[in-house]
C-alpha cells in the first residue's frame, strides 16, 4: 500500500511537474502571442501614422498649389485689368456702379471713382462731347497708354463707343497738388520736406517725358491740378491731352495754335520773339509751380500792398533780391531753406529766354543739392509794374500783337 502510494505521489509528483512545464510552455505561447500583437498593433499604428502624415502632406501639397493657382489666377485677372483695354459704353456704367461715385469736375469732363476687379479701384473720366476734336482723346491713349513711371498716371483702359468716350485711370485717393498748394494750412499739414520731395517726383517725372521715353513727350499743361497724390502723397503727373511728341534729336517743336493754362504758359508758346518752343517750356510751367508751391497762390494772380499790384514770382524775386525772407508762414529755419530753395529753382525756371532756363536734368541736380550753394538767377521782370492784367511781362509786350507762331504740325 505505502509503495503504491508513493507510486502514487510520485506519479502525482511527476504529473505535477509535467503541468507545470505545460503551463509554462501555455504562458510562453501566450507571451510570444501577446508580443507578437503588441508589435502587430506598433506597427499598424506607425503605419496608420506614416498614412495619415502622407494624407496631410498630399493635402497641404494640394491647398499650397489650389492657393498659389488662385493667387495667379487674381494676378492675372487685375494685370488683365492693369493693361489698357477697350471698354464699351455698357462696361462703363458697370465699372462706375451707374455713375454713383462723383469724384470730380473738369473742363473735358466729369471723375467718377470704379472698381475693375479685386481691389483695383479706378478713376473713370467721362469725356465731355461737346468739347475738344477728339486729338486730346487720342493723345492720352496714344502717349499715356505706352509709357510706365512712378511718377506718371497709368491709363488703364479706355471707351470710345460712338460718341461717347472715357478714360481709365488708376485711381488716386488724395486729390491733386492744387488742394495742399493753395492752401496754407494744407501745405502745413503736408510739411515742407514733403513738399520738397514732391517737387522732386514732379521733376523726375518731366525728365522721363523728356528723355525716358522713345520719342519725347512734351506735356504743355504743368500745373498743381493736374499732379496727382497716391496713397503715400507721392505725385504723378496726368492730363496728356494737350501733350506733343516729337524726337529727341528734335530741337524746335511745331504748333499751330498757343497751348496750355493762363499763367503757366511759357513765353514761346503764345510767340517766337522769345525763341523757339521745345522741352524747356515744360519748365518754364514746371517753375510756375514751385512757385506756387512756396507762395500757396495761383501765380498769374497779383498781390495786392496797399494801391500797388506786382506780380507774384517778381515779388518773390525782389524779396530774394534784398535778403528778406519771403514772407510766408514758416517756424522751422530748415523749412524756411526749403521755402527758399524751391522759390530760387522755381525763378530760375521762369526765365523769358528758353536758353536761360535749365533742363530737367539741371532742376533735379538743384533739388538735390544744398539751397545755400544756390545762385540766384538774373532778374527776369525789367518793369515795375509787370501785371497780367495790362498786358506786361518782363517790360516786353505780351499781348496779340507778337508775332505768333504758326508753323503747321
Amino acid at each position: 500500500m505505502p509503495r503504491v502510494q508513493i507510486r502514487s505521489a510520485h506519479i502525482v509528483l511527476v504529473g505535477s511537474g509535467l503541468g507545470e512545464v505545460e503551463g509554462q510552455e501555455e504562458r510562453g505561447d501566450d507571451e510570444e502571442g501577446h508580443g507578437l500583437e503588441k508589435a502587430c498593433v506598433t506597427l499598424g499604428s506607425f503605419l496608420l501614422l506614416v498614412i495619415f502624415i502622407a494624407m496631410y502632406w498630399f493635402y497641404r501639397q494640394k491647398k499650397i498649389k489650389r492657393k498659389d493657382h488662385l493667387k495667379i489666377e487674381r494676378f492675372l485677372e487685375d494685370y488683365r485689368a492693369l493693361k489698357p483695354a477697350r471698354y464699351s459704353y455698357a462696361d462703363i456704367k458697370k465699372i462706375t456702379n451707374q455713375f454713383k461715385d462723383k469724384v470730380g469736375q473738369g473742363g473735358y469732363g466729369t471723375v467718377y471713382r470704379g472698381q475693375l476687379s479685386n481691389d483695383v479701384y479706378v478713376a473713370v473720366k467721362i469725356l465731355n462731347s461737346t468739347k475738344g476734336n477728339g486729338e486730346e482723346f487720342i493723345n492720352e491713349v496714344g502717349i499715356i497708354g505706352t509709357i510706365h513711371h512712378v511718377n506718371v498716371v497709368r491709363l488703364v483702359g479706355y471707351c470710345a463707343d460712338g460718341f461717347r468716350r472715357a478714360l481709365i485711370y488708376e485711381f488716386l485717393p488724395n486729390d491733386s497738388l492744387e488742394k495742399f498748394a493753395s492752401s496754407d494750412r494744407d501745405k502745413r499739414l503736408l510739411g515742407w520736406k514733403k513738399l520738397l520731395e514732391i517737387a522732386m517726383g514732379i521733376a523726375k517725372g518731366i525728365e522721363y517725358l523728356h528723355q525716358g521715353c522713345d520719342q519725347q513727350i512734351l506735356h504743355f499743361d504743368i500745373k498743381p491740378h493736374n499732379i496727382l497724390l497716391d496713397e503715400n502723397l507721392n505725385p504723378k503727373i496726368t492730363d496728356f491731352g494737350l501733350a506733343k511728341l516729337c524726337s529727341k534729336e528734335q530741337s524746335v517743336v511745331s504748333m499751330t495754335t498757343a497751348r496750355g493754362t493762363i499763367g503757366y504758359i511759357a513765353p514761346e508758346v503764345f510767340s517766337r520773339n522769345f525763341g523757339s518752343v521745345s522741352y524747356k517750356s515744360d519748365v518754364y510751367s514746371f517753375g510756375m509751380l514751385l512757385l506756387e508751391m512756396v507762395g500757396g497762390k495761383k501765380n498769374f494772380d497779383v498781390m495786392v500792398n496797399s494801391t500797388n499790384q506786382i506780380y507774384f514770382p517778381e515779388w518773390i524775386y525782389n524779396r530774394l533780391d534784398s535778403g528778406e525772407e519771403l514772407g510766408i508762414h514758416i517756424q522751422d529755419e530748415g523749412d524756411a531753406k526749403i521755402a527758399k530753395k524751391l522759390a530760387i529753382i522755381g525763378l530760375w525756371c521762369i526765365q523769358w529766354y528758353p536758353v536761360d532756363r535749365p533742363s530737367m536734368h539741371g532742376v533735379i541736380q538743384m533739388l538735390e543739392g544744398e539751397g545755400d550753394t544756390l545762385i540766384k538767377p538774373p532778374n527776369p521782370f525789367a518793369s515795375t509794374n509787370p501785371t497780367l492784367a495790362t498786358g506786361q511781362a518782363s517790360g516786353r509786350p505780351f499781348n496779340s500783337e507778337l508775332e505768333v507762331i504758326v508753323e503747321s504740325e
